[in-house]
């Protein structure tokens, strides 16, 4: 059993800073995937501006955490919209680079909500020491990490520079580029003791890693400890995220929601589950705030729709203990 921590206890008693991507996200309904030589017509949703890192920066700032958002910014059309979008967020970030543009992908979301991405990256793939070096990180900070930026050409430039850090904790998000990180990479980025989150289908891909080869995220979250001393969370949709960690372990179920599409529900989730660790709050209540965050979202259209406390508020009060 879960109790909720009231809402309005978030405030970020510890620093937190997102190392990411902010880029442009083109969606648009696709009523099948495309095959080779095929051509297909979609129907434009809209323009937004995403990245996973971004929608972990606008989950925070809407639930009152506020964080410093190493997200760079280039020149060029992309970098234009980005920078007008954040403004509106009211997300700033001290990096700027004149390197070239901001990335962008297209976004295909298929009538049951599943979305597929078509990726174009940018300068927020190009990270160097200097860029690192404008980063201050007071003690206890929490840094947030996405897989698309570990698996880039600069990926190796991050780790060494984490690598560097002392007193620090990091959160990886790995998604769907764990496939690409070798196992040297990977069990490196390990010894740093994250928090890790992964959804189904990056649970199995960890559970091939595994000696003997474990099946699904269920079984993945019975052995972790065996083999690691991280945290872990679990994501499976509508059946809620399991966690573990060498202290406590247990399942929150799905908060109810109807599915519109699920861009950003995993960034999102990922925002939820870091204001509720950098608020001081256990692991159990960090990760039922994250499924509240995620239902939220997946419920409206785009990733940078994450919500307010206030959007939160009947649905905290409906759930106020959870099993």
């Amino acid at each position: 059993m879960v109790t909720l921590p009231d809402p309005d206890s978030l405030s970020a008693r510890d620093a937190v800073c997102v190392i990411g991507a902010a880029v442009v996200d083109v969606i648009a309904d696709a009523y099948s995937l495309p095959h080779r030589g095929s051509d297909i017509e979609l129907h434009q949703q809209g323009v937004n501006v995403g990245g996973c890192a971004l929608n972990v920066a606008i989950a925070l700032h809407r639930l009152g955490v506020q964080a410093t958002n190493a997200l760079p910014i280039g020149q060029g059309t992309w970098a234009t919209i980005i920078t007008q979008k954040m403004a509106e967020y009211g997300i700033h970030s001290p990096l700027r680079t004149d390197k070239g543009d901001n990335g962008w992908c297209l976004a295909l979301v298929e009538p049951d909500g599943e979305r597929t991405f078509l990726s174009v990256s940018g300068v927020e793939n190009q990270w160097d020491a200097a860029m690192l070096a404008q980063l201050s990180l007071p003690s206890g900070s929490w840094i947030y990490l996405s897989g698309y930026q570990l698996t880039a050409a600069s990926g190796e430039t991050l780790l060494a520079w984490l690598e560097t850090l002392r007193d620090v904790r990091l959160f990886i998000d790995f998604g769907p580029r764990l496939a690409d990180l070798s196992d040297a990479f990977f069990h490196r980025l390990m010894a740093l003791s994250p928090v890790v989150t992964l959804n189904r289908q990056e649970a199995a891909l960890i559970g091939e890693r595994l000696p003997g080869a474990v099946a699904d995220g269920a079984e993945l979250l019975a052995c972790w400890r065996e083999h690691f001393s991280s945290p872990l969370i679990v994501r499976l949709d509508s059946e809620g995220a399991g966690y573990v960690s060498m202290s406590e372990s247990g399942w929150v179920p799905a908060f109810p929601a109807e599915v519109v599409d699920t861009i950003g529900a995993g960034d999102s989730h990922a925002g939820g589950v870091l204001a509720g660790l950098a608020s001081g709050w256990s692991l159990a209540a960090a990760v039922t705030l994250g499924n509240a965050v995620a239902s939220y979202v997946v419920a409206h259209r785009g990733g940078d729709c994450a919500p307010k406390k206030e959007d939160l508020a009947g649905l905290w009060r409906r759930n106020a203990t959870r099993r």
